[in-house]
């Protein structure tokens, strides 16, 4: 899909804008304390404007909020056609259980994680790439806001120690873990590899708490991802949770475990 229409319009409007305000690409920089080549960048489509950037700009050329709308549309139509419903309802949820034999969460993962993530699948090319890890760091500002949904991730030990990036990308993933691991609303399990084989390695699952509802699904897989929301695959997936999450290390030493094995990539 070719997010590129959407940037195109970004970039013109803030060229625009900041034309009509008297500036300089240099000028703009200077003005909003962001670099020049920053500001190039994203007039030349080769940067996607995050939040702060594009909160600035509009902020300082008066533009109305006109840039948060259109780079909030860009954020909407980079993700994946199935994947959009499913973040608007984790984005309402009151809590997050989540479980992952494979590789970090996107939610916990870092720029770096999920760039050699991303480039690692080949299903992107490089603009795609820069789009996607882009939207999945302001997804991650659902952790962040006033009042954050409880996540409970639970990982394989095997997603430490398999090397995505190298030691140094894992080495910072890993203690990116053990930092978002202090706040009071996230809570990490790691199912140790003696446990041998148990349910959750028929695959990863999420499942979301609606401040009001019931409890909703969500599956991944080569193709695509889906919602479930049948009353019967939900008790499936609790159940499937349950047994995975009875495997699972305490928190407190999974933060120690994964600060172990972050001394290990260094």
């Amino acid at each position: 899909m070719d997010h590129r229409p959407i940037l195109e319009l970004f970039a013109s409007e803030l060229r625009r804008a900041r034309t009509n305000a008297g500036l300089t690409q240099d000028g703009l920089a200077q003005e909003i304390n962001f670099s020049a080549s920053l500001v190039a960048a994203v007039e030349q489509c080769r940067r996607v404007p995050k939040p702060e950037f594009t909160g600035r700009c509009d902020a300082r050329l008066a533009t109305d909020g006109l840039l948060e709308r259109i780079r909030e549309v860009a954020s909407r139509e980079v993700l994946l056609p199935w994947f959009r419903e499913w973040v608007k309802i984790e984005q309402q949820a009151t809590a997050l259980r989540s479980y992952e034999p494979l590789v970090i969460p996107g939610l916990l993962q870092t720029e770096a994680y999920a760039r050699a993530l991303l480039t690692g699948a080949s299903r992107f090319g490089l603009d795609e790439i820069v789009q996607q890890v882009a939207a999945r760091m302001e997804r991650q500002a659902v952790l962040t806001k006033e009042r954050p949904p409880r996540l409970v991730a639970v990982l394989d030990e095997y997603v430490l120690r398999r090397p995505v990036g190298g030691p140094e990308v894992m080495r910072e993933q890993l203690l990116h873990l053990v930092e978002v691991g202090q706040r009071y609303h996230v809570h990490l399990h790691v199912v140790p590899a003696s446990v041998g084989a148990y349910a959750g390695l028929n695959g990863a699952f999420v499942l979301a708490t609606p401040e009001d509802g019931d409890d909703v699904g969500y599956l991944d897989n080569q193709l695509q991802g889906h919602i479930v929301e049948m009353p019967s695959d939900v008790l499936s997936l609790r159940d499937t949770w349950e047994s995975v999450r009875a495997e699972a290390l305490s928190h407190g030493q999974t933060i120690e475990m994964i600060t172990e094995v972050a001394r290990t990539w260094s």
